[in-house]
């Protein structure tokens, strides 16, 4: 969850209009993939569905179909262009002719593109063995119920494995907007132990948490502001400034990131926060009652009744 207070039409609009200029910037996105990639090496799964949460032009969705070459894939995000632009990333048998709002077949079993809200998953429950996410869940407006809602579709013993951004994440951007307004310029992120703590709480087991601090750095502000609108990371607040800043405002902006140079460059830290969980045996249920299987007729002839 990035805000509390998302402009979730915003979020949407941003990406969809991103998804041309997405790959060409998005740098920083395929390395912290390629890092949450390397974790599914330890994970001793074969998954017989895989979602994808946040697929974009399906970088990461690539990966996964090589590393899981029988399994069904389902690539999810909220922008249309974005899938369809991983649609023609693979052009292959298999993709479907339109982008579906709904899980259904497309000319192959393996494979299904779905434009839905992650908070509104158009699962069944225990219906996928791997939610893989990477960078997508801060966009969330309610991280706890978008877990809550990947915990429920997810099968007994399924796998959550996502990459997130932390607090520190844009720290320089956001101190240098603080010396010109008190506006929110800067979605803000979760500490990964608050996200471990919604984790158990949406019914996840055995969380474990990691964290990056990832460097880019840039030789003048307009580069930064460049590569995040090429990836469609608007500030998407809903008490954000409306339209472009003023050239005032814009100068004295530049002169208190400038403060901020190291070695000739402009530093952009970005704190990847990295997780994974597991769904467990789904013996309690949504409203916190636990399920209890026992079998009768063992039970009757435990006590010599039959």
């Amino acid at each position: 969850m990035a805000d509390p207070e998302l402009d979730f039409a915003e979020v949407r609009r941003a990406f969809d209009h991103a998804a041309a200029s997405y790959d060409a910037h998005a740098v920083l996105q395929r390395e912290v993939c390629d890092r949450l990639l390397e974790r599914l090496d330890f994970m001793t799964l074969q998954p017989g569905r895989v979602l994808d949460v946040g697929t974009g032009t399906g970088y990461g969705l690539a990966a996964l179909r090589s590393r899981y070459a029988e399994a069904e894939l389902c690539a999810l995000d909220i922008a249309p262009s974005m899938l369809a632009a991983a649609r023609a990333r693979f052009p292959q048998p298999g993709w479907g002719k339109r982008v579906l709002t709904r899980l259904t077949p497309l000319s192959s079993p393996l494979t299904h593109l779905v434009c839905a809200d992650m908070e509104r998953l158009p699962l069944a429950a225990d219906s996928v063995n791997l939610v893989w996410s990477s960078l997508a869940l801060q966009w969330a407006r309610d991280l706890e119920a978008a877990f809550r809602g990947l915990h429920r579709a997810l099968a007994p013993g399924g796998l959550l494995i996502f990459a997130t951004f932390g607090p520190d994440t844009l720290k320089e951007l956001r101190a240098a907007f603080a010396e010109i307004d008190d506006a929110p310029h800067v979605n803000r992120f979760i500490d990964l132990h608050d996200i471990g703590d919604m984790l158990i709480h949406a019914g996840f087991s055995s969380p474990v948490m990691e964290m990056d601090m990832l460097t880019l750095t840039y030789a003048d502000l307009k580069a930064l502001m460049r590569d995040l609108k090429g990836i469609g990371a608007h500030n998407s607040a809903v008490a954000r400034r409306r339209g472009l800043l003023g050239k005032s405002a814009w100068v004295r902006l530049e002169q208190a990131y400038e403060a901020r140079r190291l070695e000739g460059r402009l530093p952009a830290t970005f704190e990847v926060v990295y997780g994974h969980a597991w769904a467990g045996d789904k013996m309690q249920r949504e409203d916190g009652r636990q399920v209890i299987q026992f079998n009768i007729g063992e039970r009757r002839r435990k006590l010599g009744l039959a």
